[in-house]
């Protein structure tokens, strides 16, 4: 069994989401979310919509998802890789070109996927507020 692990707030889940979603199940069997909570936004400078328990929700509901554990901090992704045996990382292609997540590749393959063009939270926020 592959299983593939990705991070994310996934506030305002929209098409966007459900793209990546569905790109990171299909490279492998198992899809982990670790959803972002309130507290860590908070740290990150990020403010969501929709609390934390929502947010997990609606993520276990969309069917490419087949577990949802939340995320406290920065350091925690050895040890989820680790804990829940994940054999391929997935980013967005917007830390494509930052060493940021580099040292995931001694652990687990490290793959970025580009984000749906023309749609993002921050667009569909801003969107909404210019009204």
């Amino acid at each position: 069994m592959v299983r593939v692990l990705t991070y994310g707030t996934f506030d305002l889940l929209h098409y966007g989401h459900i793209n990546l979603l569905k790109r990171a199940k299909e490279l492998g069997d198992y899809l982990i979310v670790a959803l972002s909570t309130d507290d860590f936004n908070e740290l990150k400078g990020k403010r969501a919509f929709h609390d934390y328990e929502t947010r997990k929700i609606m993520l276990e509901a969309v069917r490419y998802v087949d577990l949802v554990i939340p995320e406290k901090k920065w350091e925690q992704k050895i040890d989820d890789i680790n804990t829940y045996k994940v054999d391929i990382c997935v980013m967005g292609s917007d830390w494509k070109n930052s060493d940021k997540f580099d040292y995931l590749k001694d652990y687990c393959e490290l793959k970025f996927l580009d984000r749906t063009e023309g749609i993002s939270t921050t667009k569909i926020k801003e969107e909404l507020g210019s009204d």
